[in-house]
């Protein structure tokens, strides 16, 4: 008896270990701007109580039109902003409560990737700069040869060459662009990558390697994804799970073969039928 007790909890240790991120009853709300000077200013509720896990080494898919919520969750999983109410936790650890120096060291566990390829690197910064810049905030800053033997590796990891870290983002097209993003988030050796859009300003050329490329690293590297997108199609080629986000709210959840040929929900279903490419 003593010894099944003993084995049922350790099952329970290591699924809980298992999962790399959690979402607890995630609420965020803003107040609109006035319309009218008799009128008092009224909340906009973004999220609304979303919940939810992602376990290590897989991906999660995030779908829903513009204004359901999706870029508002990616800014709270990053700590970029703070819940009205609920918790982020990464790794047992609840990112909206550490104190700032250890969130600093804390993102080294996590980094993001934006969805314009153009406007998210600086263009006055040499590739170099700014795949290393993540390393900056972090403490035990290696040296500057150390450094720029982790930028080679990663370059490499994406499949660019050894001479672009000396070239500047104006040189290189937007999937090239989109590799040195993946590469700047890859330098810290993050467990998590919240992939906001990633490919949604490519060429559909282009989306295809960029995701390849992620599959790839994911593999190679043990990494989770949290990806964030409109595009069905993407996310069924990605992604082990998916939640659709209908104002604020988790409406579905499950896999994308689930989701995507017998979807219950009616926006599920609106969006199914609106992607003719999801089959």
């Amino acid at each position: 008896m003593r010894q099944d007790t003993l084995k049922q909890g350790a099952l329970k240790t290591e699924s809980a270990s298992a999962i790399l991120l959690r979402a607890s009853g995630l609420k965020r709300s803003y107040v609109r701007s006035r319309t009218s000077l008799w009128r008092a200013a009224e909340p906009l509720e973004a999220l609304r109580g979303v919940s939810f896990e992602l376990q290590a080494g897989q991906s999660l898919g995030v779908v829903g039109e513009s204004g359901s919520g999706k870029s508002t969750l990616a800014r709270l999983v990053m700590a970029l902003d703070t819940p009205s109410e609920g918790t982020v936790e990464l790794l047992g650890r609840n990112l909206h409560q550490l104190p700032e120096k250890e969130l600093r060291a804390a993102r080294r566990d996590f980094q993001m990737v934006f969805q314009d390829p153009y406007g998210s690197l600086d263009p006055r910064m040499t590739v170099e700069r700014i795949i290393s810049e993540p390393l900056t905030t972090l403490a035990g800053k290696p040296s500057r040869a150390a450094q720029r033997q982790q930028v080679l590796a990663v370059l490499d990891q994406v499949g660019l060459r050894a001479q672009d870290a000396d070239k500047y983002p104006h040189e290189f097209s937007g999937g090239q662009r989109q590799r040195i993003a993946i590469a700047r988030a890859l330098i810290t050796r993050p467990k998590l990558i919240v992939a906001d859009e990633p490919v949604s300003a490519l060429d559909v050329s282009v989306q295809a390697q960029v995701l390849n490329l992620m599959q790839d690293l994911q593999r190679e590297l043990g990494l989770s994804y949290l990806f964030i997108s409109h595009d069905l199609a993407v996310v069924q080629h990605v992604c082990d799970q998916v939640i659709v986000l209908y104002q604020g709210e988790i409406v579905e959840r499950g896999t994308p073969q689930k989701l995507f040929s017998a979807p219950e929900h009616p926006y599920t279903q609106a969006l199914v039928k609106a992607a003719p490419r999801v089959l």
